[in-house]
């Protein structure tokens, strides 16, 4: 026996009732008789302690005797020559014999195997005027289970029409099968199903009962009598139907309790002599049920039941329950097998309709997914807005509410957590290893976030880089269930009182425990389905990157100066490297020749990437020029520019450094807005950072402006940047500025050493954006770039170098 079974000799109760070996309860119910015997000679190895009273004979005075004597040689041999046929003995049920003057249905079946192996036919035949068999068993005892030689008889009263043949069995139910066949829906099935099998049987309740993935049930369709409360819509435990229930149901497809008050028959001897096994029962129409489950029924007033099991793809998917009130009630062994065979031709429908359903959903998945697909395609509408645009997201996957975050808008539909709730679920999404997360109970298993929803149980999220997701949410399945049996059944629970401790509102009660805190679970097509639409959503959003990027590329390249300022006794040269990939920042430079002789230098950053940045840095740009030309103070020029910003475009926040230079005394007056400072080399390649001024950002100043000032030698020059080019992975930015420092000095003594051994160029010559320099301390401002700046920067990087010519070099182009 299966060692996580409880003994049979230990009573049965609430605590191990699901250990329960029912398979082998030791006893049936005394409405029919039961015999086994050895398969190689049909001798009595067990019986039903009833015997007497079909039979006429004690069941003791059969063991070890012949089947004769228990059912006489003619009925012996009858039921030897079927047992000898090929193939499964029980689908040939049943064998009507007379037995002492009266009509009996023969049941017959070999207990299974305890491998699980199907019993192969005794190879026999058999021998007039004993009833026995001549010939081998069919294999040795297992461990745990009944003997393989061993073959079954139950023997039951005749009653109802005979004889008993599909065909006959078939005319019963052609009617139900037609109007099964004629169904389009699963609710459709229900109905009919339960309809049918009440007209068939004669019940005063006929049930529907559908599992859930982990075996929850639901009454999804019922025919009752009119006086009886509603069962649909209850709801009832996996423990309700243990395990070894459910093996059960998928093995023996049908199973009658006459009268739920019956006296137990035990079976005589309890173990099989020969082996010391328990004999097998999975296959008897006869077998006793668990005292539980009568106590169950008898709390319900049921007082005879019927269950026929529905199967999909050979595991059990469903039930046909069947319950009568007004006393004991068997239908006839005809009317079994009908009942039986609708079960299984609505077994059959239902996998095709389940199919059909399937295939329906399937295409309202596709049509849905193609009407979002397409609005992701619409770009001048904002991609977050276009997939929350109706309810199609929510239908796609049956979910209660959305969360989209595309591209940095964050949209909300239907059933949905405010703004702390949305981060935080979006934050959990992010953090899944893969492109796909999946809950069916927050509360279990991110306990932390299910906090701030509380309204959320289940979540199925979709994710892209950049931390954009898309959520879909569903509410706890108690939410989304209408229990069809309240308030109507409380005449049930008056009826059980405060003692009755198993019942059908008590049961409704512990389904409804072990499923709180969780959603309906999400299916394998469904994450199918968002997975796909993640495919498209990043295909939508690529696209509409590019296009940014390209615009985003035009206005930077707008932006930026053609060509540099020439003035007389100064070079300029700048240099703009986008991030790693090729994104477009924020980052700018420029360069004009005021109205007063004097040269104004900038250098900037906008907070971010892409076209956003690049649109508010063009309008910063173009802004400063137009309060540089009309007021060359910087102080006033930033301080106009940040009222500009908090007026144009708030919350925009940028970085600035400007600088305004007297070409003939080489004086600075700048003005660093939260940016970075300039670099001041000497002629002699000596670097300092200037560092003695400084206010807050554009779009944040407060208080008054100061300026900084400064004097750039004959020589020397005057470099400005952005943080893109000297931010490094792993090194502060203290470090990484005096690297800069460090690798400005070097190059200019090395572009010095160029000029005095005539390596180098026109010292009067004016660079842009790509220009070289002169013999007098230009450096190679490509080689600074490419020594300081992280290849793997994920921002943008600038720098613009004032270069002021040496004295002599100067003389020597006039001379």
């Amino acid at each position: 026996m299966d060692d996580s079974l409880v003994a049979p000799q230990v009573p049965v109760d609430l605590d191990n009732c699901a250990r329960e070996p029912i398979h082998i309860p030791g006893s049936i119910q005394p409405r029919g008789v039961l015999l086994a015997l050895a398969a190689d000679d049909l001798t009595v190895l067990h019986a039903s302690d009833n015997t007497e009273v079909l039979l006429g004979v004690p069941a003791r005075a059969l063991l070890g005797g012949p089947l004769a004597g228990a059912v006489g040689a003619e009925a012996a041999a009858v039921l030897a020559a079927r047992f000898a046929e090929p193939g499964e003995v029980r689908d040939r049920n049943p064998l009507t014999l007379t037995v002492r003057g009266a009509g009996v249905d023969a049941i017959l079946h070999r207990p299974p195997r305890p491998d699980g192996a199907r019993e192969r036919p005794a190879t026999a035949s058999p021998v007039p005027g004993t009833g026995t068999v001549a010939g081998t068993g069919t294999g040795a005892q297992g461990a745990g289970g009944t003997a393989a030689g061993v073959v079954v008889v139950e023997l039951e009263a005749v009653s109802g029409d005979r004889p008993l043949t599909y065909t006959g069995t078939y005319q019963a139910v052609r009617g139900a099968v037609e109007a099964l066949n004629r169904g389009h829906s699963l609710t459709a099935l229900y109905d009919t199903t339960a309809r049918e099998v009440r007209e068939l049987t004669g019940f005063d309740r006929v049930m529907v009962y559908r599992f859930d993935e982990e075996y929850n049930g639901e009454v999804v369709a019922e025919a009752r009598r009119g006086d009886l409360n509603p069962f649909v819509g209850l709801h009832y435990p996996a423990t309700d139907i243990p395990s070894q229930a459910r093996a059960l149901y998928e093995r023996s497809w049908i199973r009658l309790i006459s009268d739920v008050g019956y006296t137990p028959a035990p079976i005589v001897p309890t173990l099989d002599p020969r082996t010391g096994a328990p004999l097998d029962l999975t296959f008897a129409t006869l077998r006793s049920v668990s005292p539980i489950h009568v106590e169950y029924l008898q709390n319900m007033g049921v007082t005879a039941s019927m269950s026929i099991s529905l199967l999909k793809d050979g595991s059990l998917w469903g039930l046909i329950a069947c319950h009568h009130y007004s006393g004991p009630f068997a239908p006839p062994y005809g009317v079994r097998a009908a009942a039986e065979f609708l079960g299984s031709a609505l077994s059959l429908r239902l996998v095709a309709q389940v199919e059909d359903e399937r295939i329906a959903a399937a295409r309202r998945v596709a049509r849905d997914l193609a009407g979002l697909v397409a609005a992701s395609r619409d770009e001048a509408v904002p991609l977050a807005e276009a997939l929350t645009a109706d309810d199609a997201i929510l239908e796609l996957l049956g979910a209660d509410g959305v969360v989209v975050r595309a591209q940095g808008d964050t949209r909300t539909l239907g059933h949905a957590p405010g703004p702390a709730g949305r981060e935080a679920l979006l934050a959990w999404a992010g953090t899944s290893t893969g492109d796909y997360a999946c809950t069916t109970s927050l509360v279990r298993d991110v306990p932390e976030v299910a906090a701030l929803v509380p309204d959320v149980a289940g979540v199925l999220a979709i994710t892209m880089s950049g931390g954009d997701a898309v959520a879909w949410l569903r509410r706890e399945v108690v939410h989304s269930v209408d229990w069809g049996g309240d308030p109507h059944n409380k005449a049930i629970a008056r009826l059980e009182g405060d003692t009755v401790r198993l019942s059908p509102r008590r049961s409704f009660d512990r389904w409804r425990e072990t499923v709180r805190g969780s959603s309906l679970p999400w299916t394998d097509d469904q994450a199918d389905t968002a997975r796909l639409l993640r495919r498209h959503v990043v295909e939508a959003m690529y696209t509409r990157t590019q296009r940014d990027a390209r615009a985003a590329e035009t206005l930077q390249s707008s932006a930026l100066p053609a060509h540099l300022p020439q003035v007389p006794g100064w070079v300029l040269d700048a240099r703009y490297s986008p991030a790693d990939g090729g994104r477009v920042g924020g980052d700018w430079y420029d360069a004009l020749t005021l109205p007063d002789g004097r040269l104004a230098v900038v250098v900037g950053d906008v907070a971010g990437h892409g076209l956003h940045a690049a649109s508010t840095m063009g309008q910063l740009r173009n802004g400063l020029r137009a309060l540089l030309v009309r007021d060359p103070d910087p102080a006033a020029a930033v301080t106009a520019l940040d009222e500009l910003v908090r007026a144009t475009m708030p919350g925009e926040m940028a970085t600035l450094l400007v600088a305004v230079v007297d070409p003939g005394t080489g004086e600075v007056v700048y003005v660093r807005a939260g940016h970075l400072p300039p670099v001041l080399l000497d002629a002699d390649g000596d670097a300092v950072l200037t560092d003695d001024v400084h206010t807050t950002p554009v779009g944040f100043v407060t208080g008054h402006v100061s300026p900084g000032r400064l004097t750039v030698a004959p020589g020397g020059s005057l470099i400005l940047f952005t943080d893109g080019l000297v931010e490094r992975r792993g090194t502060s930015l203290r470090s990484a500025l005096v690297s800069l420092r460090e690798a400005f000095g070097r190059a200019h003594t090395a572009a010095a050493s160029r000029g005095r051994d005539g390596s180098g160029g026109d010292p009067d010559e004016g660079a842009g954006p790509d220009g070289g320099a002169g013999p007098d301390g230009g450096v190679d401002l490509d080689a600074v770039v490419a020594q300081v700046r992280d290849p793997r920067s994920d921002d943008d990087a600038t720098v613009v170098v004032v270069r002021r010519v040496r004295l002599e070099a100067m003389t020597d182009v006039t001379s």
